[in-house]
């Protein structure tokens, strides 16, 4: 039994030994010359223009949300199309064709459901909200 033990001791000091190698290389080999050019914010070979801690309106993330949905559509649909053939001579072209018309319908009620709702314009505009002073002066007004 104490053999057992002895495995697992030797197998932790060696994973610790190499660790510790790979850490004391990598400090060794790896370049290290930090300029004031090297560590400004790189953006494609362009002057960078600010810093690179600002806050990015909450439209690109969701439009990045709603493309990889659209996108793991393609990844779904693709090995249908690829295997359509075989499944039309085993007799079961019309299964796989409502199973792919539901899955796409589903799909497009999402893609209208979020059309509808304004999340897919850049510009997105909020309706304005009255405050007590505004009908204050509408009333006076009338």
């Amino acid at each position: 039994m104490q053999f057992h033990f002895a495995n697992v001791l030797v197998f932790s000091v060696l994973a610790v030994a190499f660790v510790a190698v790979m850490l004391l290389l990598g400090k060794l080999v790896r370049p290290h010359n930090p300029e004031a050019l090297k560590l400004t914010t790189y953006e494609c070979g362009e002057p960078p223009t600010g810093t690179a801690w600002m806050n990015f309106n909450i439209r690109f993330y969701l439009v990045a949300l709603i493309f990889v949905i659209f996108d793991v559509e393609v990844a779904f649909v693709y090995p249908v199309a690829t295997v359509y053939r075989d499944w039309v001579l085993n007799g079961m072209g019309g299964y796989a064709f409502a199973e792919l018309a539901i899955f796409l319908g589903i799909l497009f009620v999402g893609l209208v459901y979020v059309w509808a709702k304004g999340d897919l314009a850049w510009i997105k505009k909020v309706p304005a909200v009255a405050t007590p002073a505004d009908t204050t002066r509408i009333r006076e007004a009338a």
